[in-house]
Formats: C-alpha cells, sequence, structure tokens
C-alpha cells in the first residue's frame, strides 16, 4: 500500500485557465489539461526564478517529487504548443 500523499501547497489561483490557438475551431481543437500542481510548480520555478530547493519548499514537497511535476507540466507545454493543442488548467491533481 503507497504511503499517503501530503497536502501541496499552491498559493496561484489563476483567473484564466484556458488557451487557445488562434484561428482553430473550438470544435476542432485537442486540449491538453495542466492541473494547478503543475502550473504553480512553472509558476515558482520561471515568475518568481525560484531554484529546484526553494520551489519544493515553497510547494511543502521533495526535489525529486517537484522535479517530476515540473517535467510533467514542460511536457504539456511544449505539447500544445508545438502540435498546436489548447491548454486548460483544472482543478484536479493527478
Amino acid at each position: 500500500m503507497p504511503r499517503p500523499r501530503s497536502k501541496r501547497r499552491i498559493k496561484f489561483n489563476p483567473e484564466i485557465t484556458y488557451f487557445k490557438p488562434q484561428g482553430i475551431p473550438m470544435r476542432k481543437i485537442e486540449i491538453v489539461e495542466l492541473t494547478k500542481e503543475e502550473i504553480e510548480a512553472y509558476r515558482l520555478r520561471y515568475i518568481k526564478e525560484l531554484d529546484q530547493k526553494e520551489a519544493a519548499k515553497e510547494m511543502n514537497t521533495s526535489t525529486s517529487t517537484y522535479q517530476r511535476i515540473i517535467d510533467s507540466a514542460y511536457k504539456k507545454i511544449a505539447n500544445a504548443l508545438i502540435n498546436g493543442k489548447a491548454i486548460k488548467i483544472i482543478n484536479d491533481f493527478i
């Protein structure tokens, strides 16, 4: 049985939760979903410019878990940008 998941600290609640490429109708677009946890990790790294240790501490998680979260965010954002997909920020965690 896995150990219980620790509660992540997320201090950012985005007002805008949906981004899509211009000129593509909604009915024809694929959606990539980012969790609030992933967007918080991304925000701490690139907006607050924290290193991995500081960001992990800020999110109340280990550095290895933080790295897994931000790697997931990188892959999803790259997929959306390169392949012309929409990005939706959701409340659920993975």
